[in-house]
């Protein structure tokens, strides 16, 4: 393969790709990695030296430093777009994932359902704009990524009291929703995985108290209580007490995070959902374009998704036949 140009997997994580760099070694695949917290690019240039380019950036990067990434990206997408080199999770799917509002946006035009939201550009707007929604409520900041910038307010009280403390935080564009907190049905949320935007599969999701950081590359264990190989995982420092579970949803479901997985632009992603036991219906709330799969997937779906990942990138460039 020395003659084929390489793909490019352009990520800032230090960690949450390590089982697709090890992928693509085991099959002799050329590739490059590009730093997204340190990148440049010539407006000018004509063409560039990849096959294909694999956006990995996350919106959470600037919890880790690197906000400098969040936005550049976008321009660099762009850049990529306007030469004609082909690129998983380009600008449509990455504009979906940066902004929770524009998901929304997506969702009401899909006629899917999702939580009562408002979205603001001013912490003075909160309280206003939760009026008619039932507590609890969720302030979420627009880009978030890994559950930041989400709070919890039990009641009104609460929330202007915060407002009053100047503590409600709208994140890096000022922006954020407004969104009713709904009650877990079995306490858990499903997160569905994506590829080529056709199911691949999901998981149950039961998170520790209080916290809203959902990746299933973090899990620790099953909901057996079973302890998942670290070995097999993305990351070497797993949440304590966050379970995981293989899912079955509805045929209706699945076909309806096709259609969000397909009009969002994603390649490659997760959607997730909630069922609200006050109603028992389910409700889209986030979509994801960086999907990192669930820790030690093997034992916990019965298969490896990263095996697929690559099949889809070596068909996306130009290396072998049309597979998947």
């Amino acid at each position: 393969m020395s003659t084929i140009r390489p793909l490019a997997i352009y990520h800032e994580h230090p960690d949450w790709f390590r089982p697709l760099f090890a992928e693509l070694d085991k099959r002799g695949i050329p590739y490059e990695r590009l730093d997204a917290a340190a990148h440049a690019f010539d407006p000018s240039a004509r063409e560039l030296p990849w096959s294909l380019v694999f956006n990995r950036a996350s919106p959470s990067a600037y919890l880790r430093g690197h906000g400098q990434t969040t936005f550049y990206t976008l321009h660099w997408l762009r850049h990529l777009e306007r030469l004609g080199v082909p690129v998983v999770n380009g600008v449509e799917a990455y504009v979906n994932e940066l902004s929770k509002a524009t998901q929304l946006d997506l969702l009401r035009e899909l006629g899917l359902p999702f939580p009562r939201s408002r979205v603001i550009n001013h912490a003075s707007q909160a309280l206003a704009a939760a009026d008619g929604l039932r507590y609890p409520i969720l302030v979420k900041a627009n880009v978030g990524g890994s559950g930041a910038g989400i709070v919890k307010y039990e009641n009104a009280e609460a929330l202007s009291s915060a407002i009053a403390a100047e503590t409600v935080d709208l994140g890096v564009d000022g922006t954020a929703l407004v969104q009713e907190a709904a009650p877990l049905r079995n306490g858990h949320i499903t997160r569905v995985e994506t590829l080529n935007g056709k199911y691949l599969y999901a998981i149950n999701v039961y998170p520790t108290v209080g916290s809203f950081d959902l990746c299933p590359a973090d899990a620790c264990q099953t909901t057996s209580g079973a302890a998942l190989v670290r070995g097999a995982c993305a990351i070497d420092a797993p949440k304590s007490g966050m379970r995981v579970e293989r899912a079955d949803p509805p045929a209706e479901i699945i076909a309806q995070v096709e259609r969000i997985s397909q009009a969002a632009g994603i390649d490659v992603g997760g959607i997730e959902y909630l069922v609200d036991d006050r109603d028992g219906q389910h409700y889209f709330y986030d979509v994801n374009a960086l999907s990192n799969f669930v820790a030690d997937a093997v034992n916990v779906v019965g298969f490896d998704p990263v095996v697929q990942l690559v099949d889809y990138l070596e068909v996306r460039a130009g290396l072998i036949g049309e597979t998947v």
